[in-house]
C-alpha cells in the first residue's frame, strides 16, 4: 500500500513538473519583442532507490528534473530616417527642409550641393564639408530634444530645420 501511494505521488509530481515546463515554454513571448525565450524541461526517472527497514523493502523512484532556458536576442533593425537636401545656386531646392524626429531616432542627413561649403547641424555641433557637385552624408542619433538649424556655414544659409521631440 505504501509503495502504491508513493508511486502515485511521484507520478503526480512528474505530471506537475511536465505541466510547469510546458508553461515555461509557453511564456516565451508573443514574438513582438527583440528577444525570444525558449524553455525546455526534461523529466528523467533514474533507477529506483531501495531502502530496507527491518524486513520490509521500500522502493522509491528517484525523479530528476532539468530545466534549460535559452535566450536568443534578435535586434530589430532600427528604422533610419533619411533627410535629403539638394542645394542649387547655394539655396535649398524647394525651400528649407523641415523634419520632425523622435528622440533616439537614427538619422542620416544627405546634402547634394552645386557649391562647396560646410554643412553644419547646430546644437549637435556636427559638420561636414561638401564639394562642388558632391554629396555630404552626416549620420547621427537624435538624442537632444529641441529645434535645430542645418545650414551652409560659410554662406550662412539655412537649408533645414530639425525638431527632435522629447
Amino acid at each position: 500500500m505504501v509503495r502504491v501511494r508513493r508511486n502515485v505521488i511521484v507520478a503526480s509530481g512528474g505530471v506537475l513538473l511536465l505541466a510547469a515546463g510546458y508553461g515555461l515554454a509557453a511564456c516565451g513571448g508573443d514574438g513582438g519583442d527583440a528577444s525570444d525565450t525558449t524553455a525546455a524541461t526534461t523529466l528523467a526517472t533514474t533507477p529506483p532507490l531501495e531502502t530496507t527497514t527491518g524486513t520490509t523493502t521500500l522502493v522509491t523512484p528517484s525523479v530528476e528534473t532539468t530545466t534549460t532556458l535559452a535566450t536568443t536576442t534578435t535586434l530589430e533593425q532600427e528604422e533610419l530616417t533619411e533627410i535629403r537636401i539638394v542645394v542649387v545656386n547655394g539655396q535649398p531646392k524647394g525651400g528649407i527642409v523641415r523634419k520632425t524626429l523622435r528622440r533616439g531616432d537614427p538619422v542620416v542627413l544627405v546634402v547634394e550641393s552645386d557649391v562647396a561649403d560646410e554643412v553644419h547641424i547646430h546644437g549637435y555641433d556636427i559638420s561636414k564639408d561638401v564639394e562642388v557637385g558632391g554629396t555630404a552624408r552626416i549620420s547621427f542619433r537624435a538624442t537632444v530634444p529641441g529645434r535645430f538649424e542645418v545650414e551652409l556655414e560659410g554662406r550662412g544659409v539655412q537649408i533645414a530645420d530639425l525638431t527632435v521631440l522629447p
